[in-house]
């Protein structure tokens, strides 16, 4: 009886993981090399203005939504501790709220602040742009990953509990 939330839980942390891993691996794959491309005063102004755009009720919900039904599982993987599925969910969770959350708390948004926070046109600034673009995108691979494993361990979780 006390699976039975976990499915649909175990469901919306897989499609969460899964949305969150593709928005990151955007950023990874193109986004951060476009703005390595330009003048580092346009980079860094289009950062910024991601950095404040990202503050939305859709990415919120989605981004800390994830975070929230990972706790959850977390917490209701011992409902199959018995078997590979409960370790595989206390995985996944664990592997969203550190490597995934966990990163964006300690560094992306850390280093996002300072940049914001840079006089512009300052040495500090161009030193935190290039840390930004080397440093902040190298946490964000880490953070892609992890969302991923994540979306991935706990869609196998789905497809063994149906059976398939």
């Amino acid at each position: 009886m006390l699976e039975r939330p976990l499915i649909p839980l175990t469901f919306v942390a897989a499609i969460g993981s899964g949305v969150v891993a593709g928005i990151f691996f955007a950023f990874s794959s193109f986004v951060m090399p476009a703005f390595g491309r330009v003048p580092a005063e346009s980079g860094m102004a289009v950062m910024n203005a991601v950095n404040i755009t990202v503050y939305n009720p859709g990415f919120m919900v989605l981004f800390m939504g994830t975070a929230a039904a990972s706790l959850l599982l977390a917490f209701g993987s011992y409902v199959w501790w018995d078997n590979f599925d409960g370790k595989l969910i206390l995985l996944a969770a664990l592997t969203y709220l550190v490597l995934c959350a966990g990163v964006t708390f300690a560094v992306n948004v850390p280093l996002n602040d300072a940049l914001a926070a840079a006089d512009q046109g300052s040495q500090q600034q161009a030193d935190l742009w290039v840390r930004i673009l080397n440093d902040w995108t190298f946490w964000n691979h880490v953070r892609t990953a992890a969302a991923l494993v994540s979306a991935i361990a706990l869609t196998v979780v789905l497809l063994r509990y149906n059976g398939a």
